[in-house]
């Protein structure tokens, strides 16, 4: 765990250092950028025309309408979206039309300057209509005083902060109070308009709904009376007749009852042999009982007869028929008694059955009217509503017929501007921070366009990676090495005056990065380049001047039949070349030359015209390199470019080692590439890539992922320079 995470810091490291790195190559189109960019914003911010800027507050109340007698008061506060909204209507046209209207800007020079003219189109297009004019006017103006407008809601309060900025102190003052005032008032019209239209719908609403409660109220009484559902007292006529018919069956069924009782208990007492004495009705007569006590006083003056006279007599004889007569009536009452409870229970039973009947005949009514009750509920409930529904868009007549006029609105002015006494803007602290962010902003953007712009290869990495070809090593440009910069040293001359210098340990690891290459024993070394102007020449004759004073016998070959460039190093003119060698004219020997003060050996190629046939690709040609090959150590072939020039391909597959040269941070790296692909193409192998004319100065600033990045660690062991 610790070595991953000394591992993670070392990337980290990398990553930052690799950043750094890229910023210091560009440090002085950076730093040129953010001075004329900051320059230039800050020029333009901070001398412009001073402007003030005048605050005004809007309060938005919690209740949006005054409290009105017999309405519910509202009480809910008003919400974010409710505050939203002020601040949006705040901000539009019909505030801004009505302030233009209030001060009269349309004839301000600052607001109405060239308005006509910006208005022509439009006024041409309405016609001749000087209303139309005159609106599309205002409406320009208020398009440009609101320019200087910004309205805020402070945080989360009720409290709508009204900003106006103009050069103008007092008419920024001005604008801030008027604004809030027209904001105001746009309110207040607006609802008026709003309750005059409710009003006038309403009206014509509840005319249409009062009609339709006259009608379902008609509807039901007719309906009603049409099905004989007449009620009183809450129930229909029927249902009463049914409830006074019931309680009469009930009294009259107690009555029969009775009755029956009566007379059923006569004939049991009849029937058990009784004469009807003890009856109960018999007891209850007056006659009955009047008859009793004849018969008592009968009975007795009997007794007293006969005891006196003796059963003959006829006195007692009279008696006694005077007590028969009376039995005789007492018995006939008795009877008719009876025949009275008799018809008693007949009479009661027929008012039972009649009232019963009635009774039967009021409940089928009462059936066939609930039936009809439904349709009356139905008309009911539908007269119901529509009642409800009046009565409520009544008293919303009522609430809003009481409002109109009204004045007051949920907003009131708490902070009226006052006149500023300094200006808002320009703020030295603010252009400071503007153009320094700007400036920023443009150095980075430089940084990324000159990076975009970048065509060419820096680091052995971007060798490696761009093209997937082995980095050999770096050659130093001369120049960059040296300390006295009056002089142009030679570079041939000087790798071997100078061999403890960079620029000559450059070649030296070129000549390591040869020998030790793997899988390969070179012998042939064929140097090239995508373009001309990468140092091919130079490079093949310091790289034979390596070899040289490593004590190898070398020979360097002039295969760039158009330039014909060790002519100019060596500064010679040669009658007979390579050309005329190949042809049979020169001998080996006399075409071979060598140079006095770096004792380089060279087979150059002459003065004369280049030849139209291929010379490369002939067997005269391979058995020069044989010869060659046999007679020195290393053969080095200076060719042409790969991209203008077909010999490069025939040459670079007769080479043991194809090593490719790539100015450094010049040669566009899709001019590169577009090489590689052609040596691929022919089927030849490029053993390595090598950068040429390093700016080791520049590299070690910025050339991060390369050895020349550490130059200043390692330049002490170069003893010369």
């Amino acid at each position: 765990m610790a070595r991953q995470s000394a591992e993670n810091d070392t990337s980290e490291n990398i990553q930052l250092e690799a950043i750094l790195s890229e910023l210091r190559k560009h440090l002085p189109w950076m730093i040129g950028a953010f001075v004329v960019i900051f320059a230039a914003v800050f020029a333009a911010t901070y001398f412009r025309t001073p402007k003030y800027t005048a605050s005004t507050a809007v309060l938005i109340a919690d209740d949006g309408q005054s409290k009105l007698t017999g309405t519910q008061e509202n009480t809910s506060p008003a919400d974010s979206p409710t505050i939203d909204s002020e601040v949006e209507l705040l901000k539009s046209n019909a505030v801004a039309n009505r302030v233009v209207r209030s001060l009269q800007l349309e004839n301000d020079a600052e607001f109405s300057a060239g308005i006509n003219k910006a208005i022509q189109g439009k006024i041409e297009a309405a016609g001749p209509n000087p209303k139309v004019g005159e609106d599309l006017k205002i409406e320009a103006i208020a398009d440009r005083v609101m320019g200087g407008l910004d309205i805020k809601r402070q945080g989360l309060t009720r409290v709508i902060k009204i900003n106006y900025t103009s050069t103008s102190k007092t008419k920024a003052a001005k604008l801030a109070n008027a604004w809030a005032k027209a904001y105001i008032e746009e309110k207040i019209a607006t609802r008026e308009a709003a309750n005059q239209q409710a009003n006038g719908w309403l009206s014509e609403r509840i005319e249409s709904l009062r009609a339709q409660v006259e009608q379902t109220d008609r509807a039901v009484q007719e309906y009603k009376i049409r099905n004989n559902l007449l009620s009183a007292t809450g129930s229909t006529l029927t249902e009463q007749e049914i409830s006074d018919l019931n309680r009469q069956l009930a009294s009259v069924q107690v009555d029969r009852a009775e009755a029956s009782a009566r007379l059923n208990t006569a004939r049991r007492q009849m029937q058990s042999g009784s004469t009807g004495d003890d009856v109960g009705e018999a007891l209850k007569s007056p006659v009955v009982s009047s008859l009793r006590t004849q018969a008592a006083q009968l009975s007795a003056r009997l007794a007293e007869l006969d005891a006196h006279y003796g059963p003959q007599h006829p006195e007692v004889i009279k008696a006694k028929n005077q007590l028969a007569d009376v039995n005789t009536q007492i018995q006939a009452e008795i009877r008719r008694v009876i025949s009275n409870l008799e018809a008693q229970d007949q009479i009661q039973a027929q008012r039972a059955g009649s009232i019963a009947g009635s009774v039967r005949r009021a409940q089928g009514q009462l059936a066939s009217n609930s039936q009809a009750m439904v349709k009356l509920n139905e008309l009911e409930l539908q007269a119901q509503s529509v009642r409800q529904l009046y009565e409520s868009y009544l008293d919303r007549f009522k609430q809003t017929a009481t409002q109109s006029g009204l004045k007051a609105v949920n907003a009131q002015l708490v902070a009226p501007a006052a006149i500023p006494t300094d200006p808002s803007s320009p703020k030295l602290a603010l252009s400071l921070a503007l153009g320094f962010v700007a400036g920023v902003f443009g150095a980075g953007g430089t940084a990324l366009v000159r990076r975009g712009m970048e065509q060419g290869l820096t680091t052995s990495k971007d060798v490696e990676n761009k093209l997937g070809v082995k980095f050999l090593a770096s050659i130093a440009d001369l120049q960059t090495t040296l300390k006295d910069k009056s002089g142009k040293p030679l570079p041939h001359r000087y790798i071997i005056d100078k061999p403890l210098s960079v620029f000559a340990e450059g070649f030296r690891n070129l000549r390591a990065a040869i020998l030790y290459a793997p899988n390969t024993s070179p012998k042939i070394i064929a140097v090239t380049s995508a373009l001309p102007g990468e140092g091919k020449t130079t490079t093949s004759v310091c790289l034979g001047a390596a070899f040289a004073t490593a004590g190898n016998s070398v020979i360097v070959v002039d295969c760039d039949l158009r330039k014909r460039s060790l002519n100019a190093i060596f500064n010679q003119s040669p009658e007979k070349g390579l050309v005329e060698l190949l042809n049979g004219e020169a001998r080996l020997d006399e075409v071979i030359m060598t140079d006095d003060h770096t004792k380089i050996t060279y087979l150059p190629l002459s003065v004369n015209k280049v030849p139209n046939e291929d010379i490369y690709g002939t067997p005269e040609f391979d058995k020069l390199l044989e010869v060659l090959r046999k007679r020195y150590d290393y053969v080095i072939l200076d060719t042409a470019p790969v991209l203008p020039v077909a010999d490069t391909r025939i040459l670079a597959r007769k080479a043991d080692f194809v090593m490719l040269l790539v100015r450094w941070r010049k040669t566009p790296a899709r001019a590169v590439e577009a090489a590689v692909d052609i040596l691929d193409s022919a089927r030849v192998t490029i053993h390595g890539a090598t950068l040429t004319q390093v700016n080791i100065n520049a590299q070690a600033k910025y050339g991060y992922g390369d050895a020349g990045y550490y130059y200043k660690e390692y330049k002490s062991y170069y003893l010369q320079n």
